[in-house]
């Protein structure tokens, strides 16, 4: 079997790892391995100067330090691999160090952009009911655009007020919907799903063409038409309401270990980041409004 290809494998075996996931792991290492190509060399046995080397000439094309992080890690991790299973006797890039990046960060919708962009859809209309559904559970929940697509009727409790998420790592968690998200979940479901889903049996919560889940992209699509409708100029990430979602709560008093179980954070670290955003918003609100600021 091809090294690269048992390498995801096991990924997908021990670590549970999505299929977005595996195709970034895939794409990095399918581009070091050409890289390697064209030097003769072995993906298992590269020279210790190819990486540096190809990092630069990465930079000169544009890309920007985050990019070589993401990418050392990607090889870092199957190297690690390889070296368990007695592929290599060494590291290869053990020695390799890239400047520490510090995370950027996201950007946030204010409450009243969120507002105006939760109430684009045209819910006279099966589709607009639909969107207004998932834009309210994607900003009442802080979901992932990809766990949104991906839910499943049975996933949904409106009685009980939350939603089961199936997260990264095939963990799953349960996240309050709160009544305004209910609303229009209900809403939806009542009117707008059986008109969109000829076989209503199907499991998908919120179907695409031909009744089948929707794509990530197509929703992101959506989200766009819509921020234009509402608007909203500002570039916009696929993660826009899931970070609007978190830095609200914390404005508003929430527990940040709270906001990292709503989320789905195996660590708390990766949920810190809005903690910055949320003190950047003071230190903004006080220098506009403090009259010694």
């Amino acid at each position: 079997m091809d090294r690269i290809e048992a390498f995801l494998d096991a990924l997908w075996l021990e670590r549970g790892a999505s299929d977005h996931t595996l195709s970034a792991y895939r794409s990095d290492l399918v581009a070091w391995q050409a890289y390697l190509a064209t030097l003769e060399q072995d993906i298992l046995h590269p020279d210790s100067e190819a990486l540096p080397v190809w990092f630069e000439q990465r930079r000169e094309l544009g890309y920007q330090l985050r990019s070589n992080a993401r990418l050392l890690s990607s090889l870092r991790s199957f190297y690690r691999w390889a070296l368990l299973h007695a592929m290599i006797q060494h590291d290869p890039l053990a020695e390799v160090r890239l400047p520490r990046v510090r995370p950027g960060l996201p950007n946030i919708l204010d409450e009243n952009e969120v507002e105006r962009l939760l109430a684009a859809p045209d819910t006279d209309t099966d589709l607009g009911l639909r969107d207004r559904a998932m834009l309210e559970l994607l900003y009442a929940c802080g979901l992932r655009v990809s766990e949104l697509v991906g839910l499943t009727t049975d996933a949904l409790n409106l009685r009980q007020g939350v939603v089961r998420v199936r997260g990264k790592g095939d963990k799953d968690r349960l996240v309050p919907l709160g009544e305004e998200a209910g609303y229009w979940l209900g809403r939806y479901l009542d009117r707008a799903r059986p008109a969109l889903m000829a076989d209503v049996t199907r499991p998908a919560l919120f179907p695409g063409r031909g009744g089948k889940s929707m794509t990530r992209q197509t929703f992101w699509h959506r989200i766009k038409v819509h921020a234009a409708c509402a608007g909203i100029s500002r570039p916009l990430s696929p993660h826009t309401l899931r970070h609007a979602f978190a830095t609200h709560l914390l404005n508003h008093g929430a527990n940040l270990r709270v906001v990292q179980l709503l989320l789905g954070h195996s660590d708390l670290s990766t949920t810190q980041i809005y903690t910055h955003v949320a003190q950047a918003r003071l230190e903004a609100l006080h220098a506009e409004h403090h009259p010694r600021g």
